[in-house]
């Protein structure tokens, strides 16, 4: 899948956030949804213009976004 054709990020929508194309909808937001337990499908039904393919493609954006050289630090509980 090429996430190119759904995500994208410019400076003049949502500070520069990566979102799906043609919306103000930010890739956070929807790993957020599910991280909080929604199904994709429940994600598409509460905002109409996206797809199951853009939701892919800001999952596959995410995990290619966690590949790169930058260490993300992991707080320990306790």
């Amino acid at each position: 899948m090429k996430t190119a054709e759904y995500v994208v990020a410019d400076p003049e929508v949502m500070f520069g956030k990566p979102v799906i194309r043609g919306t103000r909808i930010t890739v956070e937001l929807i790993l957020e949804k599910l991280a909080a337990g929604e199904t994709v499908e429940q994600i598409v039904a509460a905002h109409p213009r996206l797809t199951q393919a853009a939701v892919s493609a800001a999952l596959a954006f995410a995990a290619e976004s966690m590949k790169a050289e930058v260490a993300h630090p992991l707080r320990h509980a306790g």
